[in-house]
């Protein structure tokens, strides 16, 4: 059984190719690292599997819901806001709204239904509990970031996406992180895929999918 099956993908751009035939599958609770410099095709990639860009040819599924060639966008939307939790590169967060209260409207406008049980839960696992009632201008940088992956996490989510969570990151707040996005997805049994060209991460991680001028390299995939 697999979390994510990615079969045969391809993409161009004004007859330019982007992605040729990328293949991978992500087992349940599995930690993978996406690594590529800028221009390797790693964006459109994740944008793919997250049903917000269709490939010209190949299918994604998450479980058993297909998510490329989907019925139309907005079953796409569905799978990706039933079962994945996105943490962007941008925090995200509406400003009018308290912490707790963002969690609250990520959970019902993705999930059709609010939990305030799990938002207070996640909140104490991420150590922010006492930022519930903070408006996002008010965080520190690592409260922001603890922030993004508890919206993430409060729709229980069985994939987990982080995009270069690490990419303005000294050395010792990027390993901080990731353990922080490593523990997220453990204590939620979902599984993780982070997209970077942050080799600084790689020791964190099980397995490592290098993408380069489009390509999964053969050979180039660790477990």
């Amino acid at each position: 059984m697999t979390t994510l099956c990615v079969r045969d993908v391809a993409l161009s751009y004004d007859g330019r190719p982007v992605l040729e035939q990328v293949s991978f599958d992500l087992a349940p609770g599995s930690r993978t690292l996406l690594l590529g410099a800028s221009g390797s095709g790693k964006s459109s990639l994740l944008n793919i599997v997250c049903g917000l860009q269709s490939p010209d040819r190949g299918e994604v599924k998450l479980g058993e819901e297909a998510i490329a060639p989907a019925r139309s966008a907005a079953a796409a939307d569905r799978v990706r806001q039933r079962h994945m939790g996105i943490i962007f590169q941008t925090l995200r967060l509406v400003s009018a709204l308290s912490v707790r209260g963002n969690l609250l409207l990520a959970q019902k406008l993705q999930t059709g239904r609010r939990d305030p049980a799990l938002v207070d839960s996640v909140l104490r696992e991420l150590g922010i509990a006492d930022r519930a009632h903070a408006r996002p201008f008010a965080l520190s940088q690592g409260e922001a970031q603890r922030a993004a992956i508890a919206r993430a996490l409060v729709v229980r989510p069985k994939l987990l996406i982080a995009d270069e969570p690490t990419s303005a990151l000294d050395r010792d707040n990027a390993h901080r992180v990731a353990g922080l996005l490593l523990d997220a997805a453990k204590a939620s049994h979902a599984s993780l895929l982070i997209a970077t060209h942050d080799e600084r991460l790689l020791p964190h991680f099980e397995k490592v999918l290098r993408i380069e001028r489009g390509r999964i390299e053969e050979g180039r995939i660790t477990a």
